[in-house]
């Protein structure tokens, strides 16, 4: 099952010094699960500084997303502060 996440950064002075912190662990736990990522971006604001994400994933059902995002470093680290999941399905134009 296909899911759009919208994650956005929490508002407090610390957050992107705690995003960069555990960008790496982010990024690893992505390659970790890439069966499961099909497309994922920063989102970013007026100052070009990241300030959340969007992603669009593939898992089994909503349980497995959660227990996925359970242990997301952007989570543990509470950069992500405003998590919004869609089910979705990409439309047949866009798979290769």
């Amino acid at each position: 099952m296909q899911f759009v996440i919208i994650a956005k950064d929490g508002s407090d002075t610390e957050v992107l010094q705690r995003r960069l912190h555990v960008r790496e662990e982010h990024i690893q736990n992505i390659e970790e699960n890439r069966r499961h990522m099909i497309m994922g971006a920063a989102t970013l604001n007026e100052s070009k500084e990241m300030n959340g994400s969007v992603m669009i994933v593939d898992f089994p059902s909503s349980e497995d997303l959660d227990n996925w995002l359970k242990s997301e470093p952007y989570v543990t680290a509470k950069v992500w502060q405003d998590i919004t999941i869609l089910p979705c399905q990409i439309g047949p134009s866009f798979i290769k």
